[in-house]
């Protein structure tokens, strides 16, 4: 089932299972509360979604145009060149010098800096070009399965949107969450590369791709060891002073790399600024329909039934269940990008932005990506209908990251 189509009936499930719950307990319990709270969580949904919406637009502008710049200094072609040791192992059936293979690292390597807007079209040029490859038009071939996990995982260095939110917000630190994301994504990224090389037969026991993934699990592994000598204060304070400096790094970086190649920065940020405003305008009427529909789910207390059954569940086996309340931004993601979001603000809304639920939220929106719409867009771009292990091995990467995030987020701020 095509992804859109997942999300109407859940939209439409949201208000049929909400107006039950409420029918019944006005009926059985005489609650006459229950259907004014639904009508003002309409109102005051939409409201907030616009508010939102709209107080995104400085900042989705300033890192936008930020990004550009760093598009059109060649950082994006910079990556592509370090990653190609790696990904010629990863994809042994594309003959070497083709095509396809620049187009995928320029789609990694944007995915990878939150170039959303060049990602895509990359990776549909990709898709074309691995098609070309494909002896059976209407099935997957093991190139493009790799190719679509690696998007499915959701492997970003710098998740723009999800730091945005949190500003918006009103996080006292709103960069606090970058060490947690790229620690998440990157084990969703590892479980989807390995899950998928054993589908596919890969040899993952070669110098390159020992280094690579060995130091970059030796990496990971220093961080969680490191961190975790630290109190939670120190933890907490550490992780933004990386976080932003990082950032901060990012920022000059790409700047210097524009003047480098003899761009005008200015210019080429008002032009990325453009399409952030753009974009905060396009996005208005899905927040408005998500949080409006969670809202009337919550307020006829059909998410508290639901929160509270999975805690019973998790109780019963003895282990703390704090985390549960974030669990909705975790299913939503792998079926829709703007839902999970929507889950994210309704959970930033409900507990607040540096809340555990609401930190956690932002961990799991930030660890994979939309599995079901982003095989959809691919394969349907190109005609292939038999999608083979791609569901399976997209499902598993984002497993691993719902894990690692849960894990993750304890350390933290649990």
């Amino acid at each position: 089932m095509h992804p859109i189509m997942v999300l109407n009936y859940i939209w439409i499930a949201f208000f049929l299972i909400a107006f039950i719950i409420a029918l019944a307990k006005l009926i059985f319990m005489g609650d006459t509360s229950v259907f004014p709270a639904m009508m003002d969580s309409t109102f005051s949904s939409s409201k907030t979604a616009f508010e939102i919406s709209i107080g995104l637009t400085g900042v989705l502008a300033l890192w936008l145009g930020i990004m550009k710049i760093g598009e059109k200094g060649g950082v994006v072609n910079m990556l592509a060149r370090l990653l190609s040791p790696v990904f010629t192992k990863l994809f042994p059936d594309i003959p070497k010098g083709h095509p396809a293979t620049g187009s995928i690292f320029m789609n990694i390597a944007a995915n990878m800096l939150g170039l959303d807007n060049a990602a895509t079209p990359l990776g549909l040029k990709a898709m074309e070009q691995l098609q070309e490859l494909n002896t059976k038009k209407d099935t997957a071939t093991n190139p493009m399965i790799m190719f679509l996990v690696l998007n499915t995982s959701g492997l970003t260095i710098i998740p723009v949107g999800i730091l945005t939110y949190r500003a918006q917000m009103g996080a006292a630190n709103p960069t606090d969450i970058f060490m947690p994301i790229l620690l998440a994504t990157f084990f969703s990224t590892l479980a989807g590369v390995i899950v998928t090389s054993l589908y596919q037969r890969i040899n993952l026991l070669n110098r390159t791709m020992l280094l690579t993934l060995g130091g970059a699990c030796a990496l990971v592994a220093g961080i969680i060891w490191g961190f975790n000598q630290l109190d939670p204060t120190t933890m907490n304070t550490v992780s933004t002073t990386i976080a932003s400096t990082l950032l901060l790094t990012v920022i000059i970086g790409f700047i210097v790399a524009g003047m480098r190649k003899r761009v005008n920065v200015y210019d080429a940020f008002i032009e990325g600024a453009k399409d952030g405003f753009e974009t905060a305008v396009r996005i208005i009427p899905y927040l408005i329909a998500i949080l409006v529909g969670i809202g009337v789910f919550r307020a006829s207390g059909a998410m508290d039934m639901l929160i509270d059954g999975l805690k019973w569940l998790i109780a019963l086996t003895g282990a703390d269940a704090a985390w549960v309340d974030a669990m909705p931004t975790a299913l939503m993601k792998p079926l829709s990008g703007s839902g999970a979001r929507g889950m994210m603000v309704d959970a930033m809304t409900t507990f607040g932005a540096d809340s555990f639920v609401g930190r956690l939220s932002c961990i799991f929106q930030g660890s994979t990506d939309t599995t079901f719409y982003i095989l959809a867009v691919y394969f349907g771009s190109v005609g292939v209908r038999y999608t083979r292990h791609a569901v399976t091995c997209g499902l598993l990467a984002d497993l691993a990251g719902i894990i690692a995030a849960i894990g993750i987020g304890y350390m933290f701020f649990g």
